[in-house]
């Protein structure tokens, strides 16, 4: 019989890698396209650009790995049912259990790495990626200035340059601060560089003026210069003093998360994506045991399985989908939590039921549990 096992086993494998690696591919080049600005405008480097792409598989792959599954697994059965290597099993003495056990192997395998990507490698990859992100809009975004492009630097920082000659002079500058809200800040000059201090990138600015808007009175208060330094790193110590998002976050900081203000204010937020970072991983083997609750325990049918087919794909649509709303609902309503459980869970208690008890031998039984006869 094992070698029957390992027939079914490698095929389940095979198909899943083939359709991981296709969905993946397909996902992984439409996120990258979302990235594309990055070299287009601000200059990054392919291998910078690579990198962070690359940081974005994990968030995903905790979504495509149990949807890959239930397709390998349906595509397998489906397809050993239609040419009768199901039947000839079942002939051969195995049971329902033991026909399903290849799959249940696969399933136990993937959400064990589904763990793995939840409790470790998802925030890490996720916490890299969005210090990278600061960090090219802090470091590329000041020291890469397009030319003839309004350059925001930050969310109140815009800064234009007519030209750049070779040795990096800046010609025709243009900045619109509104870092402080009550009095923006507009300074105009005929050339400027930016250079590297200790504290982060600065842009000089030579021959000039600074006009500033008092909000309150509406007062304008001009200043010419010869020269004129403009801060540029406010996105530095904002990395530094950055609120971690609840996917950057390890389990430990999502169940105990610190007295923060920020914390405390997104409290259940933490702990619904603590609650869902266990809950992702049993999607694997509840996909698993919808599809082979209904190909393995179903009737045998020659004309096909697209009716068993066409059910599992829709309870899979229906358990990823409710999985997701209960994810953004217990956020706001802890109370919702054990649902989330009670969704993934179900299904594999019901596809359990399913293939132990065969359905000649449900059928002998009455609600009661006595045996049922003729009346």
């Amino acid at each position: 019989m094992k070698g029957l096992d390992r027939y079914v086993l490698r095929q389940i494998l095979a198909s899943m890698a083939f359709i991981a690696v296709a969905v993946t591919s397909a996902i992984y080049l439409s996120q990258s396209l979302r990235l594309i600005d990055l070299i287009v405008n601000r200059g990054v480097s392919f291998a910078t650009f690579l990198l962070m792409t690359v940081l974005m598989l994990p968030n995903f792959l905790v979504i495509v790995l149990p949807i890959s599954l239930f397709s390998a697994v349906a595509f397998v059965y489906n397809r050993l049912t239609t040419e009768s290597e199901l039947v000839v099993m079942r002939a051969i003495g195995l049971s329902q259990m033991a026909l399903a056990k290849p799959a249940l192997l696969v399933a136990v395998g993937m959400t064990v790495v589904c763990y793995g990507l939840t409790t470790y490698l998802m925030p890490a990859s996720f916490r890299e990626f969005k210090e990278l992100q600061f960090h090219i809009r802090s470091e590329y975004s000041s020291i890469l200035l397009q030319e003839g492009v309004f350059n925001t630097i930050a969310d109140n920082l815009t800064v234009y340059v007519r030209a750049r000659s070779p040795d990096g002079q800046l010609e025709g500058i243009l900045v619109h601060d509104e870092r402080i809200p009550d009095k923006p800040v507009t300074a105009m000059a005929e050339s400027g560089a930016i250079v590297q201090a200790a504290e982060g990138p600065r842009v000089i600015m030579v021959n000039g003026n600074r006009q500033e808007v008092a909000k309150d009175t509406g007062k304008l208060s001009l200043l010419y210069f010869d020269r004129y330094t403009l801060d540029v790193s406010s996105e530095q110590e904002a990395l530094k003093n950055r609120w971690l998002e609840p996917r950057e976050r390890f389990l430990s900081e999502l169940f105990w998360p610190t007295n923060d203000p920020d914390d405390v204010l997104n409290y259940y937020k933490l702990k619904a994506e603590g609650h869902q970072r266990l809950i992702s991983p049993l999607y694997a083997l509840s996909f698993a045991f919808i599809a082979l609750a209904l190909l393995v325990s179903g009737e045998y049918n020659r004309r096909g399985q697209a009716r068993p087919l066409l059910i599992g794909t829709l309870a899979v649509v229906v358990v990823q989908a409710a999985g997701l709303g209960l994810d953004n609902l217990a956020a706001r309503m802890p109370a919702l939590v054990p649902l989330m459980y009670a969704n993934a869970l179900l299904p594999i208690l019901g596809g359990w039921y399913l293939l132990i008890f065969p359905r000649r031998a449900r059928a002998r039984f009455g609600p009661s549990g006595a045996a049922a006869g003729p009346g």
